[in-house]
C-alpha cells in the first residue's frame, strides 16, 4: 500500500575552532560565512509531499489510523476523509477506492477492484472524486460505501487511494458485515531449506475463515542425538486477510550440524484453533563429510604405495621351502638315485 514519504531530517551546523588562532582570523571567517549567505541565500528546503490524507477526527478529535465501518448487506454507510495543502500552491487530489490484498510473502497491498464482490467497489465518493485545494488548506471530503444485499458475512478489506502531483497514497478502510463470523487457519508445506546459520523454516498459512487473522508461530525440534533449540512462540508481523495464502519462512539458527530432527509447526491466531503440521529434516555437514572421505581415500593410496615400493626394495618376499619327502610305502625299499656307477 502506497504510504507518505518520511521528512527529511534538519541538520545542524557545528563551529570548529582551530587552536591557536587569533580572535580576529575567526571574526573574518564569520564575516565571510555571512557574506556568502546573503550572497547565495539560504539553502533550499527539502521537497514537500505537498498534501496529505487521513481519516477526518471523530467527534472527540482523535486521530484515526484508518476507517473502520460495520454493516449489514444492503446497508450504506458514511465516513470522511481529511485532506491537506501544505505547499504554498493549489493542489488536484483524486480519490479512488480499492481492495486491501496480501501478497505472496504476506505484505499488504492495493489492487483495482475487480467485481462487485470486491469492497473497493463498494466506495463511491459521488462528485467528489477530484478535489482541489487551495494552498495551506484542509478539506474534508465525505464518502459512502454502500454493501450489496446478500454480501457475506465477515471482514472485507478495502482501501482509499489517493493520487496527485505523481505520487499516492492509501488509507486502510476496515469493513465488517454482519452475520457469522469464523476465524480459521491451517499451516502447510513444511520445509528446511538451507544450513547453518542461514537454516530457515519454510512453510505456507492459509486463512480458511471470513476474519483477518494476527497469526503467531512456533516450532517444536526433537532430534535423534539429543536436545534441539527451536523457537519460541512470536508475534508474525503478518496480518492475514480472508481466503489469503502466504509463504513465509522463519530464521532457525540453532538447526543442529548432524541429526535427524522432527519439526512440529504450530500457528495461532485469536478466536481460532491452533493448527500445526509436522515434517522431518536430516542434517548432515557434507562438505566435512565429502572432506573426510576424501582425506581416508588419499590415506589409504599413500599406505598402499608406500607398501609396494618396501617389497619391491627388498626383492620381494622370500621363495617358499621345499616340500618334504613323501614316505615310502610299507614293505618296499626305497628307490635309490643313480649316479651312473657300473658294477
Amino acid at each position: 500500500m502506497p504510504v507518505l514519504p518520511v521528512p527529511p531530517r534538519t541538520g545542524t551546523l557545528r563551529r570548529l575552532d582551530a587552536a591557536g588562532r587569533s580572535g580576529v582570523l575567526a571574526r573574518l571567517g564569520a564575516a565571510l560565512l555571512a557574506a556568502a549567505a546573503l550572497l547565495c541565500g539560504a539553502p533550499a528546503a527539502a521537497d514537500e509531499p505537498g498534501w496529505t490524507v487521513e481519516p477526518a477526527s471523530g467527534r472527540a478529535g482523535a486521530a484515526r489510523p484508518y476507517v473502520y465501518l460495520a454493516g449489514t448487506p444492503g446497508a450504506v454507510l458514511e465516513d470522511r476523509l481529511a485532506l491537506a495543502n501544505t505547499s504554498d500552491r493549489e493542489r488536484t487530489v483524486t480519490l479512488r477506492g480499492a481492495d486491501a490484498d496480501n501478497t505472496a510473502d504476506g505484505a499488504l497491498a492495493v489492487r483495482p477492484a475487480r467485481e462487485s464482490t470486491d469492497a473497493g467497489s463498494w466506495i463511491s465518493f459521488g462528485g467528489s472524486a477530484t478535489v482541489r485545494i487551495p494552498p495551506r488548506t484542509r478539506a474534508v471530503v465525505p464518502f459512502t460505501v454502500t454493501v450489496p444485499p446478500g454480501s457475506s458475512p465477515g471482514d472485507h478489506p478495502a482501501a482509499v487511494i489517493a493520487t496527485g502531483d505523481g505520487r499516492e497514497a492509501g488509507v486502510r478502510v476496515h469493513l465488517r458485515v454482519g452475520g457469522p463470523t469464523v476465524a480459521a487457519l491451517t499451516v502447510e508445506d513444511v520445509a528446511v531449506r538451507g544450513e547453518g546459520a542461514t537454516t530457515v523454516v519454510a512453510y505456507t498459512l492459509v486463512n480458511r475463515g471470513n476474519v483477518a487473522l494476527a497469526p503467531e508461530l512456533a516450532i517444536r525440534a526433537d532430534g535423534g542425538f539429543g536436545d534441539v533449540p527451536g523457537r519460541a512462540a512470536r508475534a508474525l508481523p503478518v496480518e492475514l486477510l480472508p481466503g489469503r495464502r502466504v509463504e513465509l519462512t522463519e530464521p532457525w539458527p540453532g538447526a543442529p550440524v548432524l541429526d535427524r530432527v522432527s519439526l512440529t509447526v504450530t500457528v495461532t491466531a485469536p478466536g481460532a484453533v491452533p493448527a500445526t503440521a509436522t515434517a522431518t529434516a536430516w542434517f548432515v555437514p557434507w562438505d566435512i563429510a565429502a572432506l573426510t572421505g576424501g582425506g581416508l581415500l588419499l590415506l589409504g593410496a599413500t599406505a598402499a604405495a608406500a607398501l609396494f615400493l618396501v617389497r619391491r626394495t627388498r626383492g620381494g618376499p622370500a621363495d617358499p621351502p621345499p616340500p618334504e619327502p613323501a614316505a615310502a610305502a610299507p614293505g618296499r625299499s626305497p628307490h635309490h638315485e643313480l649316479t651312473g656307477a657300473s658294477r
